[in-house]
């Protein structure tokens, strides 16, 4: 076998040709070289060129972290092994459904720990399976939990801390830094498939209109292909960030980050709401600085974070909902002192990684200090928070009144996030989490007619309304993720009842697309569905969260219909809320395919959210944004879970 077997393509020639160039003496140093490395275990192979291609090419890892243009200069390695190019020849992916992946476990597992090995080595010949078994030792896992103090949570739920993670308090003693890929397992990337290949089809089209016509603006308006302000601060690019990271889109991302670094600035004479720039730019930002390991993202944060600040300098603590970056000033709505709960309870998980990172604990001590003080108030139902809280008096308003909508939806998520995110040592806000499910299933939770469907209503003073916001669709990714880390199993049920109903607010409908809000039907009616809409409700603002739950679903039950469930959404978006000259639009009238009616406006979130969970549900790489490593704030943006630096 000429030059000892170098496959690999050009790679291998390449090699060739200098190994041809070296004299008989420097041929025989390497060879002595490699077998005694060979024997002492350094090198592993699996085939006989592999170690030349070790020595004569970048791994699969490295290629990952490396940027296709020019320019991009990383400060440290991705977290993440980046996908295949977007470009890469069709008939290399496998068949449009997936195999099925094995199972997951729903108890705790610790995040798995990083290990040096070998380029190339045997890990490549395993199933995904058996991979997760290499890096997690069983006996060491058994020992652990005999070792570990149990945490008994509500209704006698029994949890096991997570040892691995640092407790809050010692945290933020020195800057952190993002970790290297180069200490896990190396391996090859999972092919990207024909249905992951569709979601780049769709964001590339959303970013062209875009790029055309609202290049550094917040929204793009894809009719009139113009753009719209909220902030001035280019939401729509800063939420698609580590979007174009984690699809493989270098060139975009490269183009976005010249953006950020040249025209980005906050130094702006402008009212921001606290919430929104915390989950979409904050949030961005440093998920694309842990996944991309470039510090002018952290930078940014940094910047950012302080600038939203003031809006804690209030007499309760409770902060303001709007805040002017360039003057440095906050204050609640001119109708109201009233901030809304899921706004100040929403912006932990940013602010707590932000403190983690810069080695300053101011942002955490701000908001942490939120959820302790929301932790002792009254006026909850079982868990359950009204929808609004004073800044002045710190107590909540408008008390009787309980959704897991609009204005509460992410207090509940970010109760059970932060839990994850902090090593799972915070019992308050475990405490917290479990009584509010509680409390759903006592007073929000029904069935309709005459599919018997599961679905979240809405309770004022004691009266019950069978009224669903899109929104609540989080919960059964959020219930799921909590039975993932051990919760109780009955969530993982609720879950699987919750999903199905969110699946069926789209296939009930004409178009195949939820509308905002649905009412459900508690009585058999002759020719009625579960789901009924008043025609204020029928728009769809292509938001993500029954894609999201889908995606969790499907990570944590290997069950194809969650994937077909989101192939049907992806075609629906495709079929009635395209442009043609570029970006997707909301639309009025999900009850109209001849005429959906167009609103000429493209969210942010569908580039953040929607067509991220799109290709994660598709992808069968439970690698590709580790559950067990990393948590998704409430705008999709994956920030890690706590481990010791």
């Amino acid at each position: 076998m000429s030059c000892w077997g170098a496959g690999g393509g050009g790679a291998g020639e390449a090699f060739c040709g200098k190994w041809k160039q070296l004299s008989r003496l420097q041929r025989s140093i390497i060879l002595f070289l490699f077998a005694f490395l060979t024997v002492c275990g350094v090198i592993s192979y699996t085939s006989v060129g592999e170690p030349w291609k070790s020595l004569t090419s970048k791994s699969s890892d490295e290629h990952g972290t490396e940027p296709d243009a020019p320019g991009l200069r990383l400060a440290n390695p991705a977290v993440l092994p980046a996908p295949q190019k977007a470009d890469a020849n069709a008939g290399d992916y496998p068949e449009l459904s997936p195999q099925k992946k094995p199972k997951l476990p729903h108890g705790r597992r610790n995040p798995s720990n990083f290990q040096i090995k070998p380029p190339w080595g045997d890990v490549r010949l395993q199933t995904r399976h058996d991979t997760r078994k290499a890096v997690e030792d069983p006996a060491q896992a058994d020992k652990q939990e005999k070792t570990e103090k149990s945490v008994i949570s509500w209704r006698g739920a029994v949890i096991e801390p997570d040892q691995s993670s640092e407790p809050p308090s010692s945290r933020v003693k020195e800057p952190e830094k993002p970790s290297s890929v180069e200490g896990e397992s190396q391996k090859e990337p999972v092919p990207i498939n024909e249905r992951q290949m569709a979601v780049i089809e769709a964001f590339r089209h959303a970013w062209k209109g875009y790029k055309d016509f609202a290049w550094g603006h917040d929204e793009l308006k894809p009719l009139s292909k113009s753009y719209s302000e909220w902030f001035g601060l280019g939401l729509t690019l800063i939420d698609a960030l580590d979007t174009m990271w984690i699809l493989g889109l270098r060139e975009e991302f490269e183009e976005a980050r010249k953006w950020v670094a040249n025209d980005l600035a906050f130094d702006k004479n402008v009212d921001v709401n606290l919430f929104e720039s915390t989950i979409r730019i904050l949030g961005g930002l440093l998920s694309t600085y842990h996944l991309s390991g470039d510090s002018l993202f952290l930078e940014k944060a940094k910047d950012i974070g302080n600038r939203l600040m003031p809006a804690f300098k209030t007499p309760s603590k409770i902060p303001y909902s709007d805040v002017n970056i360039g003057r440095g000033t906050a204050h609640p709505p001119r109708w109201t002192s009233d901030s809304t709960v899921a706004e100040v309870t929403s912006i932990q998980l940013e602010f707590r990684e932000l403190s983690r990172l810069t080695g300053d604990e101011k942002y955490q001590k701000a908001v942490d200090e939120v959820m302790k003080h929301v932790h002792t108030l009254s006026g909850k139902n079982d868990g359950l928070v009204p929808m609004f809280i004073n800044t002045n008096s710190g107590q909540f308003t408008h008390l009787g009144v309980y959704t897991l909508g609009a204005r509460a939806d992410s207090y509940y998520e970010y109760l059970l996030k932060q839990w994850i995110q902090g090593g799972k040592t915070e019992n308050e806000l475990l405490e917290d989490y479990m009584k509010a499910i509680e409390g759903v299933k006592k007073h929000l939770l029904q069935r309709s007619q005459p599919k018997k469907l599961t679905f979240v209503g809405e309770l004022a003073h004691g009266h019950f309304s069978a009224k669903m916001d899109h929104l609540v669709c989080f919960l059964p990714g959020t219930l799921a993720l909590g039975a993932h880390n051990g919760l109780t199993a009955d969530h993982m049920k609720l879950a699987e009842a919750l999903i199905e109903t969110c699946y069926q607010m789209y296939a009930q409908v004409e178009t195949g697309l939820s509308p905002e809000i649905v009412h459900f039907n508690l009585h058999a009616q002759k020719g009625h569905k579960d789901v009924e809409i008043k025609p204020a409700d029928r728009h769809n603002l292509l938001r993500p969260e029954t894609v999201e739950s889908l995606f969790y679903m499907y990570r944590f039950t290997g069950d194809k219909k969650y994937q077909d469930w989101g192939w049907e959404i992806l075609q629906n978006f495709n079929k009635y809320t395209r442009v043609p000259t570029g970006g997707y639009t909301s639309i009025n009238n999900v009850q109209n395919p001849s005429n959906p009616e167009p609103r000429d406006k493209m969210e942010s979130f569908f580039l953040g959210e929607t067509l991220k969970y799109m290709f994660l549900l598709f992808s069968d790489d439970i690698d590709l944004i580790n559950l067990d490593k990393y948590v998704f704030n409430t705008e999709a943006h994956p920030l890690p879970i706590w481990v010791p630096a």
